[in-house]
């Protein structure tokens, strides 16, 4: 299958690069790194070995880019009001998109759209960053889980079997299990690391905020659960609260762009999943707080 990336960051830059590295038709689509990427390629920096793309397909703009069987969206999901017009020209019928963002609620926003598009939920466990034009520094992890929102079985068959050639530790998840799994690491981590301006090594590491962070999962997983989600339960807590241990300290997206100043991706992570679960029933008190912080942190950072 053919493949487009749009957004050649951390994230399309890495699974972008392993599916080029492995043969793969890969179309990347590129903003302030356009001309660099062109003129040198790409450098993947990794945990499991460094490697370079030459001769990459870089594009500035989708109206310039092929259609092809499957696009990646590697966006911020606070850039997803640009999606209709990224997309039409490059999705038919036939086309699987594959949303690699976080939080509860893009695909159904996304299918409303683009009512006969495939679409697929992608939750990457990575730790990646970009530290310089047209460089991607993965540190550790890499495995993306795959939820099937509304793509026929064989090209989703076709897509597991092209990320998992590529060298990629992919793996078919119930769609909402996947989504809601997510979001037990996402909605802690991602806003306490901006509250208390830190990162996920301190958070674990002071016994205070170690036990909120534990509340907090507890509660996105109360809300699954409410839900009606089923393969998720309080022990899923304790493999991420494991996990995070043995990450190096680690500065989660939304810390990245609160430190640049950049907005932040509340309405998906937090205020979506926060009003889905208040209409089951189930408050996430803990969560609307910090919710209801970080809006008050973006209103002074974009006044």
């Amino acid at each position: 299958m053919t493949y487009s990336i749009i957004g050649t960051g951390a994230i399309g830059g890495y699974y972008g690069g392993r599916l080029m590295k492995a043969g793969r038709e890969v179309h990347f689509l590129l903003h302030t790194d356009y001309e660099y990427v062109k003129a040198h390629g790409l450098q993947i920096d990794s945990c499991d070995g460094d490697f370079h793309l030459d001769n990459v397909r870089a594009y500035d703009s989708t109206r310039d880019m092929p259609k092809t069987d499957v696009v990646l969206v590697c966006l911020k999901s606070t850039n997803n009001h640009l999606l209709a017009s990224m997309l039409k020209p490059i999705v038919d019928d036939d086309t699987t998109v594959v949303l690699i963002q976080n939080g509860i609620g893009l695909e159904a926003d996304l299918q409303e759209t683009f009512p006969q598009l495939h679409i697929v939920a992608g939750l990457a466990f990575i730790c990646s960053g970009k530290i310089a034009p047209g460089h991607i520094d993965h540190q550790c992890y890499g495995h993306i889980n795959l939820g099937n929102y509304s793509c026929p079985e064989e090209p989703f068959a076709r897509l597991l079997s092209d990320l998992q050639d590529a060298g990629i530790k992919a793996a078919e998840v119930p769609y909402a299990e996947a989504r809601w799994k997510k979001a037990v690491w996402n909605m802690p981590f991602n806003g306490m690391t901006v509250a208390l301006n830190t990162s996920t090594d301190r958070l674990l590491k002071n016994p205070h905020t170690r036990r909120l962070i534990y509340d907090q999962m507890l509660e996105v997983i109360g809300a699954a659960q409410a839900l009606g989600v089923t393969g998720i339960d309080p022990a899923f807590a304790d493999e991420m609260m494991a996990m995070t241990d043995a990450m190096v300290p680690y500065s989660p997206s939304m810390k990245l762009d609160f430190d640049h100043c950049r907005p932040m991706e509340i309405p998906y992570l937090y205020s979506r999943p926060i009003a889905e679960a208040a209409k089951a029933g189930f408050a996430m008190p803990k969560l609307a707080m910090l919710e209801a912080e970080l809006q008050f942190i973006q209103s002074k950072n974009q006044a």
